[in-house]
């Protein structure tokens, strides 16, 4: 194939065989050396001992008002220096269980994500904090004791930061001596108003309370606020479960 050549040749030079072989030699070092390069990693990586079949765990049961079904979260540990001053518990997996079928994708994609930050090590704390700022937009629900739970992914969440809590890895905050009877003070006070508000409810003519919403289960307009946990008066249905 001819190729035209449209400048003027100011110049030329021959290359030779000796230098046209050094310079395809050194390219090919060169891209064989890019190929050989290690992996610089910016945190250890925790890999499963080998002949090691059997993790130390823990299984947390997750059971929310909005499913009849409840979850169950277990979480395996990797003990880094066994025996030794330095010995220390690292989250190596995590599975999720459930009978309700239609958590079965996210919770497949959601756990093997969790195993993989477990995995590549370093700080992972800082899952159980954006689980926790996740928001269902149908609303949330309250658990028993009157915690508010924002969704079922804030509630596994809560269950990931009590695990890191327990192994050690994120410590646990804990109320000044005040603050504890400032709280106990007003848990007592709110015990008081839903007792009196209970007699009260008793003496009236009516059914149910005036205030009472419709039930979801047994659409009957019964479902009242008792402790912080909307209650069904008529089938007993709760959303703290």
């Amino acid at each position: 194939m001819s190729i035209k050549i449209e400048t003027k040749i100011v110049g030329y030079e021959v290359v030779k065989e000796e230098e046209e072989a050094v310079a395809l030699a050194e390219a090919m070092a060169d891209k064989e050396t890019r190929r050989s390069a290690k992996i610089i990693r910016m945190t250890e990586r925790i890999a499963r001992p080998e002949g090691m079949e059997a993790l130390e765990g823990s299984t947390y049961k997750i059971k929310t008002p909005l499913d009849d079904h409840a979850m169950y979260v277990t979480i395996n540990d990797m003990i880094l220096n066994q025996g030794t001053e330095f010995e220390q518990h690292r989250p190596f997996e995590i599975f999720i269980n459930s009978k309700n079928m239609d958590h079965f994708q996210w919770i497949v994609a959601l756990t093997r994500l969790m195993s993989a930050v477990f995995r590549k090590g370093g700080d992972v704390t800082f899952l159980a904090e954006e689980l926790q700022a996740v928001f269902d937009p149908k609303g949330g629900y309250f658990k028993p004791g009157g915690k508010f739970m924002p969704s079922i992914i804030a509630e596994i969440g809560a269950v990931i930061e009590h695990h890191l809590q327990k192994i050690g890895m994120m410590e646990k905050e804990e109320l000044s001596e005040q603050q504890q009877l400032i709280l106990d003070q007003k848990r007592a006070e709110a015990d008081a108003s839903d007792q009196k508000e209970t007699v009260a409810d008793a003496d009236s003519d009516e059914t149910y309370p005036a205030s009472a919403t419709l039930c979801n289960k047994c659409h009957t307009k019964a479902v009242v606020i008792m402790d912080n946990c909307a209650t069904c008066l008529s089938c007993g249905y709760s959303k703290c479960g």
